[in-house]
């Protein structure tokens, strides 16, 4: 399976194929020679990134520490100075190897190094393979808030390869899972109902859907990002359960994985009869439906929120049926108080 996703400048084919790393047609386009940056976490299989960096004649290997305390600017520091130091140029090229924090801070420092160096990227984690992988969205956290430095820049190509995901842990495969029933809720009834098929027998059975998963997520990705590349309208859709997820991300400080958040914070932001399909899926694929933070706290990180309008209101994304979206503005307290009584136990609706 491949797209094609536009951008302003062009654009870059996405290739979906079970066991890509593996097959030379896979690296058609991306110079062998030059010198080659490419990040990864420890979390990735070894022999994925062999394999990987066979196909380069001047691979330069840096491994990160797995999770979200990662993507800072002290780690996108230690990449321009990495490439400074090898004296790369800009007919270099750097390879994210990874997931979605690899991949925002492998694709920011390419988009600044020099001005911008050609950047691919090969997502490993379902949640990087069905999102962050496509749109050009690059970033590091600072100051406990996440996302608050960056930059657009698309990548050359993108390269999922889904028979990586049987390597993930179950959790982790969980929370990606989370970006799906969130594109699902708002954009795609038929994607939700394979998602409800999938969840039969998880984790064993989903991998027969997984390729199918991943493609129709993301033609829902594409379609918006190629309406909307710098977030300025119609994208905002895909930040569903994104303004109360990103701020219990930061509240719970890395306990929770960013799918987890996502999932929490799609249930304050639907309607009653969507919550109740919502939270059996989100139960099926083992994602929580509860959480225990401070109202006072969640709202100091809501207004950090990039999507605020004026003084003190956010433009939310709300769902009030299944497939379907509407924008609507809110204040951070609502939102917070809200927040607070369906997922702290005060309701279960």
């Amino acid at each position: 399976m491949e797209l094609y996703v536009k951008t302003p400048t062009g654009g870059y084919n996405v290739l979906i194929r079970r066991g890509a790393t593996e097959q030379s047609e896979t690296y058609s386009g991306i110079p062998r020679g030059g010198k080659t940056l490419i990040v990864t976490d420890d979390g990735v299989p070894e022999r994925y990134i062999k394999t990987i960096a066979s196909r380069f004649d001047s691979p330069v290997l840096i491994t990160l520490p797995q999770g979200e305390h990662s993507k800072s600017l002290e780690n996108y520091t230690l990449l321009l100075k990495t490439m400074a130091e090898h004296e790369f140029t800009r007919s270099d090229k750097a390879i994210a190897a990874g997931g979605g924090v690899i991949g925002d801070l492998c694709g920011f420092a390419a988009a600044t190094y020099m001005r911008g160096i050609a950047f691919y990227n090969f997502p490993t984690t379902f949640l990087s393979q069905v999102d962050s992988s496509v749109g050009g969205k690059t970033a590091v956290d600072f100051c406990g808030i996440k996302n608050i430095v960056g930059a657009f820049y698309p990548p050359r190509k993108v390269i999922i390869d889904t028979e990586v995901l049987k390597t993930l842990p179950k959790r982790q495969l969980s929370a990606g899972i989370a970006e799906s029933i969130k594109m699902a809720a708002t954009s795609d009834k038929e994607l939700f109902t394979l998602l409800e098929r999938a969840a039969d027998g998880y984790p064993d059975r989903f991998f027969e859907y997984a390729d199918e998963i991943v493609f129709r997520s993301l033609l829902i990705k594409k379609a918006v990002v190629e309406a909307d590349p710098e977030e300025k309208g119609l994208r905002k859709v895909l930040n569903f359960g994104h303004t109360a997820g990103h701020a219990l991300e930061s509240e719970y400080k890395g306990e929770l994985l960013h799918g987890e958040c996502v999932a929490l914070g799609m249930l304050p932001m639907c309607s009653p009869a969507v919550r109740v399909r919502l939270k059996k899926l989100l139960i099926a694929y083992d994602l929580p439906i509860r959480a225990d933070f401070s109202e006072a706290e969640l709202l100091r990180f809501l207004k950090h929120d990039k999507k605020a309008v004026g003084s003190n209101e956010i433009s939310v994304t709300f769902s009030d049926k299944i497939g379907s979206y509407r924008f609507v503005r809110e204040t951070a307290e609502t939102i917070a108080a809200r927040s607070k009584q369906i997922l702290c136990g005060g309701t279960a609706q």
